[in-house]
């Protein structure tokens, strides 16, 4: 018996060229771009051609490209090796290659009995989760696939995955305290308030999570969860990481910034936390600043995704 996993992720540019491409299947998406075509597609195009150049200069900071699919690549090698040789792995991306539609071929090639759709997305969110649902069954639908469908919509909530990022806030706290007392500030990528009232758990489920990890810290801390990464004139929820940031830099309080709303590095980590983040912290005071690793190839984090996937 074959099960193939598939991987679904944002993707990004491998190429400073193909950076407006990425950003205009980005913006053309419904889930993204909440109006009808043509417009859609003009205001996509639009956007993706002011944006360009500033999003050029990001990935440059990384090489000249994005790293997205080399970790999620690394993520599915070491998924695959737990869960041996009666599964396949594959990678598919919403905005660049290799596309959902390009990994559902891949996987059908096999003839699997079951195919599990995992959006490497630890909450559930309309603009991301279901997006790449949405595309993962249009593929199946268009190859005719007859077997099991089963999907994994979120895992926030896993125990396993909760205790990593404990373990890696509780190393940074304790470092950050030898700089006075720590704010930690829980980072999530935002969402526009439209959406929010649209009904998407997203948020919630981000709170929720918050909340686990302070309770099995044992220990009451100073913390906020913020949202980082708006764009655009729409009103988006808050509070904001950049302006938590210059707060508790203002402060003068150690900074520990923990993403919870990415498992692998990329442009919103390396260069938005790590870069852009350290420079407007020191620049307002702050003492110490320190960024948590995402959950990337580690084992406890490839076990729990494991575990979830042999019990579909």
């Amino acid at each position: 018996m074959t099960i193939c996993v598939i991987l679904l992720s944002m993707g990004g540019p491998d190429r400073l060229e193909n950076v407006r491409p990425f950003l205009f299947n980005l913006f053309n998406d419904p889930a993204i771009m909440r109006i009808p075509q043509p417009f859609r597609w003009i205001v996509a195009f639009l956007i993706s051609g002011i944006r360009a150049k500033r999003a050029k200069g990001i990935y440059q900071r990384m090489g000249g490209h994005s790293p997205l699919l080399e970790n999620t690549r690394k993520q599915a090698v070491a998924l695959q090796a737990v869960l041996g040789t009666d599964y396949r792995c594959f990678v598919g991306m919403s905005y660049s290659h290799p596309f959902i539609y390009e990994a559902v071929h891949h996987a059908i090639t096999l003839w699997p009995e079951q195919i599990v759709l995992l959006p490497l997305y630890p909450q559930y969110s309309t603009t991301t989760t279901f997006s790449a649902l949405k595309e993962g069954r249009r593929a199946l639908a268009r190859a005719q696939f007859a077997g099991k469908v089963s999907i994994i919509d979120h895992f926030y909530d896993l125990p396993t995955y909760i205790d990593l990022l404990v373990e890696r806030t509780k190393q940074a706290f304790s470092e950050a305290q030898e700089a006075g007392a720590p704010r930690v500030l829980f980072s999530a990528h935002g969402l526009p308030e439209r959406i929010v009232k649209q009904g998407d758990p997203y948020p919630d489920q981000c709170a929720r999570l918050v909340d686990l990890i302070l309770q099995k810290m044992g220990k009451k801390i100073d913390s906020v969860l913020c949202f980082q990464s708006r764009l655009g004139p729409v009103r988006w929820i808050g509070p904001f990481t950049d302006e938590e940031i210059v707060k508790a830099a203002q402060d003068h309080r150690p900074i520990v910034i923990v993403p919870i709303s990415f498992v692998c590095e990329h442009a919103e980590t390396l260069v938005e936390l790590h870069q852009e983040g350290r420079s407007l912290a020191f620049e307002k005071g702050c003492p110490f600043y320190r960024v948590v690793e995402t959950a990337g190839d580690n084992q406890q984090f490839i076990q729990a995704l494991a575990h979830v996937i042999r019990r579909c």
